[in-house]
């Protein structure tokens, strides 16, 4: 698996978790963001004089980086700051628009998981019913964008906002299956 390259800041603490008992100058800045391809929660170090914006795309790959020092790991939802929380459903609209082939192709090459259950099924507000109707759907021409989906599967709830949702879930880290978070 590839390694992500950028990452969305979703909060920064200049001075790090307000919680940390350790003295200032042993404190160092946090920026909790989210993996552009992986969709994972990370934490990381800026560097000393970098000031990052909530919104901001980082390079955090290999190589020279001009504003992230390294990157701590992946970090637990639960430990996110209120304001990282509150962007980040923002944040995942956002990448789920501005990257909508890669979330449309999901909807054109989505395969069954197991006898039971297919991988369209586990987005929220689709079931059986939906499922079929997306399977004719496809078979006739691959979709080319969300209103196209909209648009050939009747009463289908939002595919856009039903990703969004899914992505969510998984962020959680409770999912049996995972579609879009790699862990």
């Amino acid at each position: 698996m590839a390694k992500e390259e950028n990452a969305i800041i979703l909060d920064f603490l200049p001075h790090g978790y307000p919680m940390d008992r350790r003295p200032m100058h042993m404190k160092t800045s946090i920026a909790q963001a989210l993996g552009k391809q992986t969709l994972v929660l990370l934490e990381l170090v800026p560097k000393k004089e970098a000031f990052l914006q909530p919104h901001e795309d980082v390079y955090i790959g290999e190589g020279k980086r001009d504003k992230i020092h390294h990157i701590v790991g992946k970090i637990n939802p639960h430990k996110l700051t209120e304001t990282a929380k509150s962007e980040l459903n923002f944040i995942i609209g956002e990448l789920v628009k501005t990257d909508q082939k890669r979330f449309v192709e999901f909807f054109n090459k989505a395969g069954s998981i197991n006898m039971r259950i297919h991988q369209l099924q586990l987005l929220p507000g689709i079931g059986k019913k939906h499922m079929m109707a997306i399977l004719e759907a496809r078979k006739e021409k691959e979709f080319d964008d969300f209103e196209d989906i909209k648009n050939r599967v009747k009463l289908l709830p939002d595919p856009e906002k039903a990703i969004v949702k899914r992505i969510l879930l998984e962020l959680e880290g409770e999912e049996k299956h995972y579609l879009f978070v790699r862990y």
